[in-house]
């Protein structure tokens, strides 16, 4: 559900609390003293911080929130702050890079018998959700409607005149005032139910720009490449201890892998609000413990996440039932040294359109190029015109994105599901070297990792 203006303000003061925060830092280290006392004290200083945020933003709400008053008082108060955050991370994965990981291991802490034993309270609380809001208020019968689908479509301007965005733009918000009159009553108000209208919305919006840049590489696949017969110059074949690469496949096999791979990426993109759900459920379930253990990457918190495991499974065998046969090792770790848990997990496939989305980019960007004639005499040159451009870079991408390269050993890359990330993000780590980089940079390229932009 998105977060309304008073929540945004609450979203602030979590924001600043975990960023002086050094919750982890303390917390998740190897020593004799007691574990219980730290996590305690830990988030006791934490919510101390934002009750002073309140009383400094807001001298007689904050008033009202520390007189008299213990912790235990205000679980409402902190159930509601972590919540909005929580929900703002799920709708916004490029936001609080580093406040999360502090926040949800914190209230997974928090979520130990022992240490609510000394809280005395709760802060964690189901996530707020459009369907919730619906089913608590009595309407679900909206869902259903006709209009439903005109009121939270995604309008795509690319190849429309103005005047036919407009059209549309007037259409969606004629269908959300509808909408909205049609299903008000004594519990649900019409400006609940262009909430639940917009919190749609923005998952199709995020669909747009973390599936879409998926579905645009798997076209571009079909498009430039022939399954069966490789071009001359652009096959995908690809042999292990040549260029980097661990794997051994022929065109035909490298072709089947790069699809199912993507295809794979696909599906978890459109499913991510919902494995994001069960992956908190997994991390913050109660009695749930984990082990701090060293990884080979540092010291991280080793935990089953089995809702998180059986929704990817699921995925894995939908995309498996699609394609008639699989290539590769279908081994999901999670869990174990290689990913430690449901966060990292989520974590790793929400790096999946920071890869794909400048490799889009710069392939559709290449025609662009060369309106201009001294760029066009360079590509010409370099490469022997635009589409043997698009070309190169996408075989030298479908090879050695997906070689199996990125880890000392077979089992922690490889062709495993995660594996294959792994080998893309190895790609990405190598990019100025290839011999195509000035054409990245040409279209505009500044880098695979978008950076934490603060709205």
């Amino acid at each position: 559900l998105r977060l309304t203006l008073e929540e945004r303000k609450l979203l602030r003061l979590l924001e600043a609390a975990l960023h002086v925060s050094e919750y982890t830092d303390i917390v998740d280290v190897l020593t004799f003293r007691s574990k219980t006392q730290r996590i305690t004290k830990q988030l006791k200083e934490i919510c101390a911080i934002m009750c002073g945020l309140v009383v400094a933003t807001d001298y007689k709400k904050g008033q009202e929130l520390i007189v008299d008053k213990d912790f235990a008082a205000n679980a409402a108060f902190f159930q509601e702050i972590f919540e909005i955050g929580r929900r703002h991370k799920v709708m916004n994965p490029e936001k609080m890079r580093s406040e999360y990981g502090k926040m949800i291991y914190l209230l997974q802490d928090s979520q130990l018998g022992e240490v609510q034993e000394l809280l005395n309270f709760k802060i964690v609380r189901p996530m707020r959700t459009a369907y919730n809001l619906l089913a608590d208020k009595g309407g679900l019968g909206m869902l259903n409607d006709g209009l439903m689908h005109q009121a939270t479509a995604e309008i795509m301007h690319e190849g429309k005149p103005r005047a036919q965005v407009q059209r549309e733009i007037k259409a969606k918000e004629t269908a959300r005032a509808h909408l909205s009159k049609r299903y008000a009553n004594a519990q649900l108000t019409s400006e609940e139910i262009l909430a639940v209208l917009y919190s749609i919305s923005d998952n199709n919006a995020y669909l747009r720009f973390n599936r879409d840049p998926v579905d645009k590489m798997i076209g571009y696949l079909k498009e430039y490449f022939d399954p069966k017969t490789p071009e001359a110059g652009f096959n995908l074949g690809i042999t292990m201890g040549m260029g980097g690469a661990r794997l051994s496949h022929s065109h035909e096999r490298q072709y089947t892998y790069v699809m199912q791979s993507m295809m794979l990426w696909r599906e978890v993109s459109n499913d991510m609000f919902k494995l994001w759900y069960l992956a908190e459920s997994d991390l913050l379930r109660e009695g749930a413990y984990y082990q701090l253990t060293n990884t080979g990457q540092g010291l991280n918190r080793v935990q089953s996440a089995p809702g998180t495991s059986k929704a990817i499974h699921g995925v894995l065998h939908k995309c498996q039932g699609k394609l008639g046969h699989w290539v590769g090792s279908s081994v999901i770790h999670l869990g174990d040294h290689n990913v430690p848990n449901a966060l990292m997990f989520i974590d790793k496939y929400t790096q999946v359109p920071r890869i794909l989305n400048p490799v889009a980019l710069c392939v559709s960007q290449i025609d662009e190029l060369c309106k201009d004639p001294g760029l066009k005499a360079y590509i010409d040159g370099q490469f022997g015109g635009a589409d043997e451009c698009r070309k190169a870079i996408l075989a030298d991408f479908f090879r050695h994105a997906f070689d199996g390269s990125g880890a000392d050993n077979f089992f922690d890359a490889g062709s495993c599901i995660d594996g294959r990330l792994t080998s893309a993000w190895n790609w990405c780590s190598k990019i100025e070297k290839k011999n195509y980089y000035p054409v990245f940079k040409l279209t505009g390229f500044t880098g695979f990792d978008g950076g934490d932009f603060r709205s």
